[in-house]
C-alpha cells in the first residue's frame, strides 16, 4: 500500500482508539432525512440540554440510518467503559429528557431499547443481531452506518477507508477491471449489465479526457436505498470513484445528487474536501502520478435526469433531456467525450472488492447475482425501513421478517417493484429478490424500492397515479412519449369516473405496443404499469369497466366493492409507522 496511506489510516485507528477509551459516555443520534421528518433535530437540542442540565460527562454526536425507519429518531448509547451499547428507537423530542435521566443514573431505558449491539444482552434487551429485522441481513456496504459520523473522514479511514483504493494503486488498469469482473458485480440499478466490463469500455476509449459519472437521482417513489448511502458514508462513493478512476484512466467524475436530497448533497460535498485536504483528490494524488477531480453536482429536479443520457445532458447544461443512442456514453458522452456512468451501489461495492478480493466478496451470494443489495421497504406493512441481504430472499421472507408483516386488517394484494416505469404484482410470496423473475414477468427490480399494497388499494387508481406521474415527468420531446402518456392518463380518468367502454381494453393495449418506440426509456417503460396489471388483475380491470364497480370503494363514481377505504390521518400513520 502507498506508504502515506498506510501512514493516515495507521492514524486515524489510533485517533479512533483513543475516543473509544476515553471513558465518557458516547451518545449518537441518527440524523438523515428520515430521522428530520420524525424530529431528530429537536431530539438533538433535547438531548444536548438534558446532558448540560445533569452535567453528564458524555459526547452527543451524529451518524447514519440504521435502516429502523419507522423507529426514527434512533440513538446508540455506548457506555463510559465502552464494554456496552445499546440502539434505542422512537427518542422523539417529548421523550428526550427521561431518556437522559436513565442514562444518567446509569440506568438502561428499556422501554425505547431495540437491542444490544456491543456487549451481552441483559435481562430486559435482547442482542440486536436478534431482531427479526436484522436476522439475515449481511451489512458490507452498511457496515459503517450508525457507528461512524458521516461527515468524518478520520472515522472512514478508521475502518480501513481507501484501503481499497490503496491497493489500487499498486495495480494497472487492466488488473482492476479483471477483478471487478471476477467478482460478478453486475449495475445496482436493475439491469445488473457487469460494472467491469463498463470500465473496460472507457479503459479502452481512445478519446480524451475521460469522465466517470455517479448516478444518484434516485426518483423512483419508494425508493431510497441510494439516500442511506450517500447520507450514511459518503467517503464509500468517493473512494468507490477513485479506484473506477484508476481502472478507466478518468480524469475527473461527476456525482449528480437528486435535487431533493440536500443532506446527501451537502454530506458529499464535504467528503470531496475532506478527501482533497488527505491528498486523495486533486494532483498528483498521494504522489503517485494520477490526478483526478470530483464535482458533486445538484441535479435538475426532473425524473427523466435518472436516465443517463439525461443526466449528462443535464451536466452539460441542457434542459435534461435524454438522447438517442447510438452513440453510446463510453464514446460519446459529457461534452461528447468518453463517459462512464454507475448507479451508486456500484461504485459503493468497489472499495470492498479491492479491500478484500473478489472471491470474498461474490461468496455471500448463492443466486446468480453476487454480492448484496439494499432495499427498501415500504406500503402497506408494519416497518418501512431499509436492509441489505444477499439476493435471494422471497417475498414473503420479506413480508413477515422484514416488513414485520402487513398492517393490522389488511392482506398483502401485490406489490409495486422498481418505480413507475417498472410494473405491478399480485401477491406471489415465492417470488425472489433475484432480477430473473421479474424480466419473465415483463417488470424489473429496479434500484431496491419495493411498496406494497394490500386489498384498499383500487389497482387502476393505482395505475393512473404512475401514469399521471409519467406524463407530468416526461421531457415532451418526442410525440410519442407526450401523446401517448396524455392518452393513457385520460382514458384512466374516465373509467375511474364510470365511463369505460369495451374498447378501452383495445385502446390500452395499443398504446403499450405503441409507446415502445419512443425516443427513451421513460416512454418505452411508462405503460409497463398498465401491461403487467392488465394480467395480473384482469377481474378488477372488467368490474371498472364492464360492471361499473370499484372493490376498493376508492372510485367515488363507481358503485363501492368489497368494503370502503377507511382514510388513515397522518397522526395515526405515524402511530402505525412507530408501533
Amino acid at each position: 500500500m502507498n506508504a502515506k496511506l498506510e501512514s493516515i489510516i495507521a492514524e486515524a485507528k489510533r485517533n479512533w482508539q483513543s475516543e473509544q477509551n476515553s471513558g465518557r459516555i458516547r451518545i449518537r443520534v441518527t440524523r438523515d432525512t428520515s430521522s428530520l421528518a420524525r424530529g431528530a433535530d429537536e431530539t438533538i437540542a433535547k438531548l444536548q440540554g438534558a446532558i448540560d442540565s445533569k452535567k453528564l460527562t458524555a459526547d452527543l454526536g451524529v451518524t447514519g440510518s440504521w435502516g429502523f425507519c419507522w423507529m426514527e429518531p434512533c440513538v446508540t448509547v455506548r457506555s463510559a467503559a465502552g464494554t456496552h451499547t445499546i440502539l434505542y428507537g422512537n427518542v422523539t423530542p417529548d421523550r428526550a429528557g427521561e431518556f437522559i435521566e436513565a442514562i444518567a443514573a446509569g440506568r438502561d431505558f428499556p422501554e425505547l431499547a431495540i437491542g444490544v449491539v456491543e456487549g451481552n444482552a441483559t435481562a430486559d434487551i435482547p442482542l440486536l443481531s436478534d431482531h427479526p429485522f436484522m436476522k439475515g441481513q449481511v451489512r458490507r456496504l452498511m457496515a459503517n452506518i450508525g457507528t461512524t459520523d458521516p461527515e468524518s473522514i478520520e472515522h472512514y479511514l478508521a475502518h480501513d477507508g481507501y484501503a481499497g483504493f490503496g491497493k489500487a494503486l499498486e495495480m494497472d488498469a487492466e488488473a482492476i477491471v479483471k477483478e471487478m469482473l471476477d467478482s460478478g458485480l453486475g449495475g445496482r440499478a436493475g439491469a445488473g449489465f457487469p460494472t467491469g466490463r463498463k470500465w473496460d469500455f472507457l479503459r479502452t476509449a481512445t478519446a480524451s479526457p475521460r469522465y466517470l459519472v455517479c448516478n444518484a437521482d434516485e426518483g423512483d417513489p419508494g425508493a431510497w436505498v441510494n439516500r442511506v448511502l450517500l447520507e450514511g458514508d459518503p467517503h464509500l462513493i468517493v473512494e468507490g470513484l477513485l479506484i473506477a478512476s484508476l481502472a478507466t484512466h478518468a480524469d475527473e467524475a461527476y456525482i449528480y445528487i437528486r435535487y431533493e436530497y440536500p443532506i446527501a448533497f451537502a454530506r458529499m460535498q464535504k467528503a470531496v474536501e475532506q478527501a482533497r485536504e488527505k491528498g486523495l483528490v486533486g494532483k498528483n494524488i498521494l504522489g503517485s502520478g494520477k490526478d483526478f477531480e470530483i464535482v458533486v453536482f445538484f441535479g435538475a429536479g426532473a425524473y427523466v435526469c435518472g436516465a443517463e443520457t439525461g443526466l449528462m445532458s443535464s451536466i452539460d447544461g441542457y434542459r435534461g433531456m435524454p438522447r438517442i443512442k447510438p452513440p453510446f456514453p463510453a464514446q460519446a458522452g459529457l461534452w461528447n467525450k468518453p463517459t462512464n456512468v454507475n448507479n451508486v451501489e456500484s461504485y459503493a461495492n468497489a472499495p470492498m472488492i479491492m479491500r478484500n478480493g473478489a472471491q470474498w466478496w461474490s461468496s455471500v451470494s448463492d443466486a446468480k447475482e453476487k454480492g448484496t443489495k439494499m432495499f427498501t421497504f415500504s406500503g402497506s406493512v408494519n416497518w418501512a425501513g431499509c436492509v441489505e441481504v444477499p439476493f435471494g430472499p422471497s417475498i414473503g421472507t420479506v413480508v413477515d421478517q422484514w416488513c414485520g408483516g402487513m398492517r393490522e386488517g389488511r392482506v398483502l394484494k401485490g406489490f409495486q417493484p422498481g418505480g413507475p416505469l417498472s410494473g405491478v404484482c399480485a401477491a406471489n410470496r415465492n417470488l425472489t429478490l433475484t432480477l430473473d423473475p421479474y424480466r419473465e414477468l415483463g417488470l424489473f427490480l429496479g434500484g431496491g424500492g419495493i411498496v406494497f399494497f394490500d386489498q384498499f388499494t383500487c389497482v387502476l387508481d393505482m395505475c393512473k397515479f404512475f401514469l399521471a406521474f409519467c406524463e407530468d415527468e416526461s421531457c415532451a420531446r418526442c410525440t410519442t412519449c407526450r401523446g401517448g402518456t396524455q392518452r393513457a392518463v385520460e382514458i384512466m380518468r374516465r373509467i375511474q369516473a364510470g365511463g369505460g367502454r369495451d374498447s378501452d381494453f383495445t385502446n390500452l393495449q395499443t398504446l403499450v405496443t405503441t409507446m415502445v418506440w419512443s425516443n427513451c426509456f421513460h416512454g418505452q417503460f411508462a405503460m409497463t404499469t398498465i401491461k403487467t396489471a392488465l394480467k395480473a388483475f384482469p377481474d378488477e380491470w372488467q368490474e371498472h369497466i364492464v360492471e361499473k364497480k370499484c372493490r376498493a370503494g376508492v372510485c367515488e363514481a363507481l358503485e363501492s366493492g368489497l368494503q370502503p377505504v377507511r382514510r388513515v390521518e397522518p397522526e395515526e400513520a405515524l402511530a402505525l409507522a412507530g408501533s
